[in-house]
């Protein structure tokens, strides 16, 4: 009997560790920053500072975005910068219109994504939302 009241006890213990771990609040998926390593780190670095790896395979090299704001009066150049990862805007540094820029890869992304998941949703939206968490990012990024 003891060791069925022992067993039990174990039995609770256990499960309600996993019932708490189940319940402990997430740390949240900073979006943006996923966004900036998977594609801005490799050219722009880690901190933005236009120190990354391949920057130097750049016919220019990578602006210091950390200081966008700061280059602009103060004031984060959204549309530009909205501009520039979409494609619409041309670049000097990042070469002829030939290179992949962000939003047709993310629309490429997207469109395979819909294909497989049969989903309800509208590939522009997600594209723009993901510039948009691409861009808030930049600004955490911004020094005074």
């Amino acid at each position: 009997m003891k060791k069925m009241i022992k067993g039990m006890v174990l039995l609770g213990c256990a499960l309600g560790t996993a019932f708490a771990q189940a319940q402990a609040p997430q740390a949240p998926v900073d979006l943006g920053r996923l966004e900036f390593s998977d594609n801005c780190a490799a050219c722009h670095g880690l901190d933005g500072k236009g120190n990354g790896p391949l920057g130097g395979l750049l016919q220019k090299s990578p602006p210091d975005l950390s200081q966008l704001a700061k280059k602009n009066g103060g004031v984060l150049p959204v549309n530009r910068m909205y501009a520039v990862i979409e494609g619409t805007a041309t670049v000097p540094s990042h070469g002829t219109r030939d290179m992949p820029v962000w939003g047709r890869e993310y629309r490429i992304e997207e469109a395979q994504r819909l294909r497989e998941a049969r989903g309800h949703y509208e590939p522009a939206e997600v594209v723009r939302a993901r510039i948009l968490t691409l861009i808030e990012y930049i600004s955490r990024l911004q020094t005074p």
